[in-house]
């Protein structure tokens, strides 16, 4: 990334430069992008290519103002914190379905090392909106939950609130090692986003998500959904989400809940 992108993501999330590579820099950039740039998966729906190359995810997450799922929105993230000097290392994750697990490699994490390892995620839906560290394995407390991270064997089981959301892989790789399974989530009748819409964004309370054509909003333990017409679901896009669309994206199959947080 040039100065001018890296300014023009700041400027994406609402966020200042940071002057100093610390931890509370990073934790002000991950709400920062957590709260501005949603999880989504509406290019599966509407025919766009997801490409997983940083010149690619630039030009959707900052210059078109659209979201993505894991592979996106922590690849360009990635871009970001490297290019503010961060050192960025790319894990893959395997995610728990009840207690089944995907296949390798359907989540991309960030591991961002600073005086210590921190496990770094804008991909996964709700989630930590904090850093976690990597090292620590007893309660971590967040806005999002209380999470934990598991020892299994080499690997690392991370958990919300007791449940398993994913296993984490200590290797790390590079982007495009990521598009096989990338392309498997985008055209597979199996995946999880070929199954439905979603698009969402944490809120100060809650959560705001927009799954096919029904809103949802949760705010503490309330839960209001309000079924829209075409007109009301692209101008929710835009009300909520800063996404602008000619034509609303179509699910081959109408979703019975938001797609999965994962990947």
């Amino acid at each position: 990334m040039d100065e001018s992108q890296v300014e023009a993501y700041l400027a994406r999330i609402g966020a200042e430069r940071p002057a100093r590579v610390d931890v509370e820099s990073l934790r002000v950039l991950q709400r920062a992008h957590l709260g501005a740039v949603p999880f989504e998966n509406l290019s599966i729906h509407l025919g766009e290519p997801v490409k997983l190359t940083e010149e690619a995810l630039l030009a959707k997450v900052v210059d078109r103002r659209r979201g993505g799922f894991c592979y996106e929105l922590n690849g360009a993230f990635a871009a970001l914190l490297t290019a503010l000097g961060h050192r960025v290392t790319l894990l893959g994750a395997r995610v728990f379905f009840a207690e089944r697990l995907g296949p390798p490699m359907d989540h991309l994490a960030l591991r961002v090392d600073l005086d210590e390892p921190w496990l770094v995620d804008v991909g996964f839906g709700r989630f930590s909106q904090a850093p976690l560290r990597l090292d620590e394995r007893g309660d971590q407390q967040d806005t999002a939950g209380v999470f934990r991270l598991s020892e299994h064997g080499e690997d690392l089981d991370v958990l919300q609130d007791g449940s398993l959301q994913y296993r984490l892989e200590p290797r790390g790789y590079a982007l495009a090692d990521f598009g096989p399974t990338c392309w498997w989530q985008t055209t597979s009748p199996e995946s999880p986003f070929t199954k439905g819409l979603t698009c969402s964004l944490p809120t100060g309370d809650g959560r705001i998500t927009l799954s096919g054509t029904r809103l949802i909003r949760t705010a503490g333990e309330e839960r209001t959904e309000t079924d829209l017409d075409e007109r009301e679901a692209l101008e929710a896009y835009r009300t909520w989400f800063g996404i602008t669309l000619d034509r609303l994206p179509v699910a081959p199959v109408a979703p019975a809940a938001p797609a999965a947080p994962a990947g």
